[in-house]
């Protein structure tokens, strides 16, 4: 039904294409290094350190950087508050697709 179709409840932060994609990706996983999440999404280091960033101002990510020798290694998780806004954001998608 039309009258449920509720647009505002769409997250902007996650609903970019390139952060819809660290977010899916990382809720399946604990955690991951910077170059898979670079790997998987197909994006350059700095594409990906700019949505990074965004997700982490919004509280969805936490990022540790440390080095591993003298290789720097950054790895990436999903927040608590990160795994329930994209359930929240699963959810309002689904309902939009119903409320066709």
């Amino acid at each position: 039904m039309m009258d449920d179709f509720e647009i505002d409840h769409i997250d902007d932060v996650i609903h970019g294409r390139v952060r819809l994609g660290i977010m899916a990706f990382l809720s399946g996983a604990e955690v991951s290094d910077f170059n898979a999440l670079k790997a998987k999404l197909s994006v350059t280091d700095g594409n990906l350190s700019v949505h990074l960033r965004k997700l982490e101002d919004a509280g969805y990510v936490g990022i540790d950087k440390s080095f591993v020798g003298r290789k720097p290694l950054t790895r990436v998780s999903l927040t608590e508050s990160g795994r329930a806004a994209f359930g929240l954001y699963l959810e309002a998608i689904g309902k939009l697709v119903e409320a066709r």
